[in-house]
């Protein structure tokens, strides 16, 4: 048996023709796969037909399933890493055994591929130079304003992941914290048949997906833009406070969270409220 490593493989997000062929020999030649479903990467296996055993590696039993895997790896076995799509570690779980597999000195590898964040973000229109990903958002209202208020004045593009049933409500919170007028794109099914990219204003987007959307989906926001502290019109206030009611937030706490967001003073936010 050769030297055991851990090898974090990225596989499709929609379409099995961007899989890699070191991936495909990186999942053929594994000793194991620890997968986040194993019904999905059967599947997967069966493709590039490899027969290698497969071990559940998911949310719910990282902590548990770490320090099994990497005794395998000190033991010379290659155990290859993959997640239901995209890039292990990213939105999806990872993180803890790369961390332990370095922290324990064991060789980490990793095979590049889709990225769903990556792909919208180019595909957004939006400036790439400089963004944050970000994630999901907090799924409790109040935890995602807070979040959102971090990051109002953030000039770099802003990348999230959005469940597609908290769509509606996660950009109505993204229009009335970051702004409605804000640019910003979402991406849909990335990759497969019916891929669709919607570029406008947040706030019209949070109307077009009020419902919901279907598929996977990914929103990139344009960075706050460059102004004087307080330097937000009467429009957008406005339509950042309607954008936080549509969210159930009371009229007074939605002025409140304008405020802090933009730097205008709450008596400023009530005027442009009561004028609108």
């Amino acid at each position: 048996m050769g030297e055991g490593r851990l090898v974090v493989v990225a596989t499709p997000i929609g379409n099995l023709g961007d899989l890699s062929p070191r991936a495909a020999e990186a999942l053929r030649g594994a000793d194991l796969v620890a997968a986040e479903d194993t019904r999905r990467t059967g599947t997967l296996l069966a493709h590039v037909g490899s027969e290698a055993p497969m071990r559940s590696y998911h949310g719910h039993n990282e902590a548990a399933r770490v320090g099994e895997l990497l005794d395998r790896v000190a033991a010379g076995e290659v155990v290859v890493l993959v997640s239901d799509a995209g890039t292990p570690g990213i939105s999806d779980p990872g993180y803890p055994l790369v961390r332990e597999a370095v922290a324990r000195g064991l060789p980490v590898e990793a095979v590049p591929g889709p990225v769903a964040a990556i792909h919208a973000l180019v595909l957004s229109g939006l400036p790439t130079d400089r963004f944050a990903f970000e994630g999901f958002l907090p799924r409790k209202a109040g935890p995602r304003r807070q979040r959102l208020a971090e990051l109002a004045e953030d000039p770099r593009t802003l990348v999230f992941y959005v469940a597609p049933h908290r769509a509606g409500e996660d950009l109505a919170a993204m229009a009335g914290v970051l702004g409605a007028q804000r640019p910003a794109a979402l991406a849909r099914e990335l990759t497969k048949r019916f891929e669709e990219v919607q570029r406008d204003t947040l706030g019209a987007l949070a109307e077009a997906f009020a419902e919901g959307a279907r598929g996977e989906v990914t929103v990139v926001v344009a960075g706050a833009p460059e102004r004087a502290a307080g330097e937000v019109g009467a429009e957008e206030l406005l339509a950042r406070v309607r954008a936080l009611l549509a969210t159930g937030l009371d009229k007074k706490a939605a002025i409140a969270e304008v405020a802090k967001a933009t730097g205008v003073p709450k008596k400023e936010v009530y005027q442009a409220v009561l004028e609108g």
